[in-house]
C-alpha cells in the first residue's frame, strides 16, 4: 500500500482528486493534504509519504518550490496542473509524468503504476532538473529526456541532427555524439520537435532543419543531404511542404 498526500490549493479540486484517487487506485492510502507550498513541506516532512500528487500553480509558490525545500527526498511525485501548451512540452521533453486538471481515471491509474516502477531518486532528479531549465527558456525548449534499454540521457535538441523510425523504436543521430535509439515511436517526436525546426520528410525520418545542406532531385526519387552528409528520403506527399518549408526559410 503507498501511502499517499495530496497538495492543491483550491480546496473542491482537492476534494474531487482525492475522491477519484480512492476510487480507482486501491493501492492508495491518503494519508494527508495540504493547500500550499507551506502547508506542503510541513506534511510531507510529517507524514513522510510513498508518492505526492502535486498542484504546480499556488499562492505561496510552486510545486517545483517545494520539491526544493525538500531536498533530498524519497517520495515519488505526479504532477497535476492545469498548464497548457509550453508548460506541458516541457514535461513532455523532460519526460517527467504530470495529469493534467480535471483528473482523468484512466490517466491517473497509469501515472501512478509508472511511480510504482520508476527509476531511481537520482534519474528523477535529474529529469526534474531537465524541467527546471526548460521551463527557464519559454522561447526555445533546449533539453530532451531520452530512455534508452540501460541509460537515462538529457541531450540538447540542437544537437540532433535527424531522427529515424524502427516500427516502435527511433533511432536519434547526433552531430559529435554516438547514436541512441529508445523505445517509443517517431510519432511522438514528432509532435515534440516539429515547432522547433524539426521536419518529417518521409514515414521514417525526421531531420532538423538547421542541419539540412542541400536537396537532389532525380527521376527515381528526391534526397535531402544533411550537413553530415546523411541522406534522407524526401516522400512524394511531402515534397511540396518541404519546397514550401525552404522558400520561408529562405525569406
Amino acid at each position: 500500500m503507498l501511502r499517499a498526500i495530496v497538495i492543491d490549493d483550491i480546496e473542491n479540486i482537492r476534494k474531487r482528486n482525492i475522491t477519484i484517487i480512492k476510487a480507482n487506485c486501491p493501492n492508495i492510502a491518503i494519508i494527508g493534504q495540504a493547500d500550499s507550498v507551506e502547508s506542503g513541506v510541513k506534511i510531507i516532512k510529517q507524514l513522510t509519504p510513498d508518492i505526492v500528487f502535486l498542484d504546480v500553480e499556488m499562492p505561496d509558490g510552486t510545486g517545483f518550490e517545494l520539491l526544493q525545500n525538500l531536498t533530498p527526498f524519497t517520495f515519488k511525485v505526479i504532477f497535476i496542473t492545469g498548464y497548457e501548451d509550453f508548460a506541458i512540452k516541457a514535461f513532455r521533453f523532460s519526460a517527467i509524468d504530470y495529469l493534467l486538471k480535471p483528473l482523468n481515471a484512466n490517466h491517473l491509474v497509469e501515472a501512478v503504476k509508472k511511480a510504482e516502477e520508476s527509476l531511481s531518486k537520482e534519474v528523477f532528479d535529474m529529469k526534474l532538473n531537465n524541467l527546471f531549465a526548460n521551463l527557464e527558456r519559454p522561447k526555445n525548449l533546449q533539453k530532451l529526456v531520452l530512455k534508452t534499454a540501460d541509460k537515462i540521457y538529457s541531450v540538447n535538441i540542437q544537437d540532433v541532427v535527424n531522427c529515424e523510425s524502427d516500427k516502435n523504436y527511433t533511432t536519434f543521430n547526433f552531430i559529435n555524439a554516438p547514436k541512441l535509439i529508445v523505445s517509443t515511436n517517431l510519432k511522438e517526436y514528432e509532435a515534440l520537435l516539429t515547432p522547433y525546426n524539426f521536419f518529417r520528410p518521409h514515414q521514417s525520418h525526421l531531420i532538423n532543419m538547421a542541419y539540412f545542406d542541400h536537396f537532389i532531385k532525380t527521376d527515381g526519387g528526391n534526397t535531402i543531404v544533411m550537413k553530415n552528409k546523411t541522406t534522407i528520403p524526401l516522400s512524394v506527399r511531402k515534397k511540396e511542404d518541404f519546397l514550401i518549408l525552404l522558400e520561408n526559410l529562405q525569406a
